[in-house]
């Protein structure tokens, strides 16, 4: 991470794309941030949009505007996300939803500095640094004819890997203590540390949500706790950091951490699924990912 942090100071300054990939959860969005507020552009603004949450027809007209008539709905001029950030940043959260002819667009955004609006005749020129984020293989995408090239190489100037939480337990007791520190001030507690048991149970979960995840589990701990020390058994979802779901059993037994945890997403996409009766927008609501997300882990894990 201190690695990536000095990344993050290099390329603050420029206006070069940056593409930052990394699993659901590991703060792709905070790095976006950071990048921008490091930087000159820090007093322009910062637009962020999910690309995997809105209908290709609209997310044309929320990135690049309409003019008046353009279709149906068009009763005025709309300014789009591009231009609303202009001298500023925009941020392309799950970059790898975007449908193809919309990539064609961005791609010309990215190389002539221009965009035009749904219905108008004519470019306009923006000044919009562009930082995108995905948690897919662009690469793979690109081999199965989901994702343009061209606009890959565009976009991967620079690209920063967010490691999982998983892979760098030692972060996991400060980020614990700042999020004890943050819903301390939110609900009017008076926090002051975390059991060591319980910093064992933290560091030994596999956390496949990842940092947000653990913020989550943070905030139901200061919930449910009544005394001054969050403690092992504040801390149900883990009790203990044994607490596998069952389908991972076999693969954390083999010490896999790649396989515990396509077992673990497996199994929760499952429990989400049969809780919401197959409907996949409420299960994609309940594990904190997209839409879009979710059915691409449903095919990629065969379900």
């Amino acid at each position: 991470m201190l690695e990536i942090l000095g990344l993050v100071k290099k390329v603050s300054d420029y206006s070069t794309s940056v593409l930052i990939t990394g699993e659901s959860g590991t703060g792709k969005e905070l790095v976006a941030r950071a990048i921008h507020y490091s930087g000159n552009r820090a007093g322009r603004p910062f637009v962020a949009v999910n690309c995997g949450a809105i209908p290709g027809p609209l997310l044309e007209s929320e990135l690049f505007g309409h003019v008046k008539g353009a279709f149906t709905d068009a009763h005025r001029n709309k300014t789009g996300l591009f231009q609303e950030s202009d001298g500023g940043t925009l941020f392309l959260d799950e970059v790898g939803e975007l449908p193809m002819e919309l990539q064609v667009k961005l791609l010309r955004a990215l190389q002539e500095g221009e965009i035009r609006r749904v219905g108008d005749t004519k470019p306009v020129k923006i000044n919009t640094r562009v930082v995108a984020a995905t948690l897919k293989d662009l690469r793979e995408e690109i081999k199965n004819g989901n994702f343009r090239e061209d606009l890959f190489y565009r976009l991967n100037v620079i690209e920063l890997k967010l490691p999982p939480l998983r892979d760098r337990a030692c972060d996991i007791p400060g980020l614990a203590a700042h999020f004890v520190e943050k819903y301390a001030k939110k609900f009017g507690k008076q926090f002051k540390k975390i059991s060591k048991e319980a910093i064992a149970s933290l560091t030994s979960y596999p956390w496949p949500g990842n940092i947000r995840e653990l913020e989550n589990v943070i905030e139901r701990a200061m919930i449910l706790e009544d005394t001054d020390t969050i403690r092992g058994k504040s801390l149900p979802i883990i009790e203990g950091g044994s607490s596998l779901p069952h389908g991972a059993n076999a693969a954390a037994d083999g010490l896999s951490i790649k396989k515990a945890q396509e077992s673990i997403e497996r199994e929760l996409i499952k429990r989400a699924l049969e809780k919401t009766r197959n409907n996949k927008t409420k299960a994609a609501e309940i594990l904190e990912i997209s839409h879009r997300a979710l059915l691409y882990k449903i095919k990629n894990y065969g379900l």
